[in-house]
């Protein structure tokens, strides 16, 4: 592991019980946390080119404890039971618990960490959410230039609230992406925020020739575009055409290529089979 001062946390950890902290570790070593009766640890989902299958990135995702690795979400089970207080406590554990079991698999090698902000979170505007999580990465000495925070879709209404969080994260260090509905929604975005990331939905592709120029746009601009839930054989297919108009590389993550598992290993023989 090359982080040594996440190391030396784990090795305390490792002697600790789950009635002692609020964090433990489990007998395979993953970090498992707590809210409300849940236990809850992280899977991550890779992000990858979807031509020559190379992983660029994870993305972290809080999952209910499950021996088989098939843990549910966590947002889904307790968003509606939470107050949004709650909702930030969560959101920052979970950001803690998947920056610690990312940077503690060998597996990670340079890749970068996707991490979620709630869409609560933008409501709670009096809070320095970018200065807590950064203060946490720089208490466990893990490299605050490989995290990537994914900003939810926002309402009209809501844009001046996108601005204020994004600038909040990025004068602490973070680089951010930015979920969208549509190409035209981040068309508007891109001069504004100028992120390091788009993400669009693979399953809702309705003008293909409209979601390539942005592609090539966003190339030309360094900007990357990720389609999310790759899910069917026929957002594959609209993938692969995109690629082939625009003749640049396409970055996808979905249950079609990898399921989000809490292990960083990869069967790369099942996903040359999917793509």
């Amino acid at each position: 592991m090359p982080f040594p001062i996440l190391k030396n946390y784990l090795a305390r950890l490792s002697h600790q019980t789950q009635a002692g902290t609020s964090v433990w570790l489990d007998e395979e070593g993953r970090a498992l946390g707590r809210f409300f009766n849940c236990t809850m640890t992280s899977a991550f989902q890779p992000l990858r080119e979807l031509q020559s299958g190379k992983v660029l990135a994870f993305e972290g995702l809080a999952r209910s404890v499950s021996k088989a690795d098939e843990g549910l979400s966590l947002w889904r089970l307790l968003d509606h039971a939470a107050s949004d207080d709650e909702s930030v406590e969560l959101d920052r554990l979970c950001r803690m618990l998947h920056a610690i079991n990312f940077f503690r698999q060998n597996e990670a090698e340079q890749a970068d960490l996707y991490l979620n902000v709630h869409d609560r979170l933008l409501s709670a505007v009096s809070s320095n959410h970018g200065h807590a999580f950064q203060r946490i990465l720089d208490a466990l000495g893990l490299p605050i230039e490989r995290i990537v925070l994914q900003l939810p879709t926002v309402t009209t209404n809501q844009s001046w609230l996108l601005n204020y969080v994004a600038d909040n994260y990025r004068r602490n260090g973070f680089r951010l992406a930015i979920n969208v509905n549509s190409v035209n929604e981040a068309i508007g975005l891109l001069e504004r925020l100028h992120p390091h990331s788009f993400k669009l939905d693979a399953g809702n592709l309705s003008d293909e020739a409209a979601a390539a120029n942005f592609v090539t746009l966003c190339h030309a601009a360094k900007i990357r575009v990720v389609f999310k839930r790759l899910d069917t054989p026929a957002a594959l297919q609209a993938l692969q055409r995109i690629a082939e108009a625009t003749g640049l590389p396409i970055v996808a993550q979905g249950y079609l290529l990898d399921k989000p598992l809490s292990s960083l290993a990869l069967d790369e023989t099942r996903i040359a089979t999917a793509a």
